[in-house]
């Protein structure tokens, strides 16, 4: 198997566990957003020192490192507390929908900041894009006041998505992994305290156990085999492959919470995937899946 099949498969498996996110934090509800991505954090970055020290994976940063790592976290923990608080306010299906525009957000990115040009044949699925949350987020029957103020929230959280993924592209070479997420994790733990103890709430025994597996599964899981896969391909392909996320999380939306999507949801998300598609799809960038160097 070769580097970019590597890193596509990784990237798979962790967007399954990523898909458990949405339910879980919906589970914890009663608990403040800022609380839950403490924990999400804290908890997973403990996890993360556990498996470095089973592996024998060294961990501790260079003091050098620690202004860039702390600009890492500070855009990690923006990223989960405006995604758990959008689930808060609007639904699974908006929430999802809006965070993986990431892709498009990281196409501008890596054209502004990397001389990465976006070709032209890419605008029509950038449009579809656009079009596809205008359907999803300002048609829906039902939009109210919090679903606007969860939309918002869940499209800031994926600028942060798209810079946290270029931010684990850039760095592949420089850290080994579990330090590097450890250090990610733990710093976005520290930003996020005094968020969490503004309105901070003893989790209950229950809610206890769910703020595990949201630290198992979605985080130390999915979004650790994520990292691992973006040391091997563009973030473009990546978060490709985890707006896949978008129909587990309506799929158990439904199933398990009883959330039906809206017509318009569900044509939003179509026509959004068909965009993305046709954006990172493209063959130009097969021929051009480097940021910063070659895989």
């Amino acid at each position: 198997m070769n580097n970019h099949n590597r890193g596509l498969l990784l990237v798979s498996i962790g967007t399954i566990f990523l898909s458990t996110s949405p339910i879980l934090t919906r589970w914890v509800a009663d608990l403040p957003a800022g609380e839950i991505a403490f924990f999400r954090m804290l908890l997973g970055s403990m996890f993360i020192f556990i498996m470095s020290k089973v592996t024998g994976t060294g961990i501790w940063l260079k003091i050098k490192d620690m202004p860039k790592f702390l600009l890492y976290g500070l855009i990690t923990a923006l990223h989960f507390l405006l995604y758990i608080a959008s689930l808060m306010y609007t639904s699974i299906a908006h929430s999802l929908s809006l965070v993986y525009t990431a892709p498009i957000m990281i196409a501008v990115l890596t054209a502004l900041f990397f001389k990465e040009p976006i070709p032209r044949h890419k605008y029509l699925g950038i449009f579809m894009v656009i079009l596809g949350i205008i359907i999803l987020a300002g048609f829906e029957p039902m939009l109210t006041k919090e679903m606007i103020l969860g939309d918002v929230m869940a499209i800031g959280s994926a600028l942060c998505l798209a810079l946290y993924s270029i931010a684990g592209r850039r760095e592949r070479d420089n850290y080994p992994l579990f330090q590097y997420v450890f250090w990610v994790y733990f710093l976005a733990a520290i930003f996020l305290l005094p968020v969490a103890l503004k309105n901070f709430s003893l989790p209950t025994p229950k809610n206890f156990a769910i703020l595990l597996l949201i630290a198992l599964l979605p985080t130390t899981l999915g979004h650790t085999l994520y990292n691992a896969g973006l040391r091997y391909v563009h973030p473009a392909y990546a978060n490709l492959i985890m707006t896949q996320e978008i129909t587990s999380g309506i799929l158990l939306g439904y199933f398990l919470l009883g959330e039906v999507p809206s017509k318009n949801s569900i044509m939003g998300v179509i026509i959004m995937l068909i965009g993305l598609w046709q954006v990172l799809h493209a063959r130009s960038l097969d021929k051009n899946q480097t940021l910063g160097r070659k895989t």
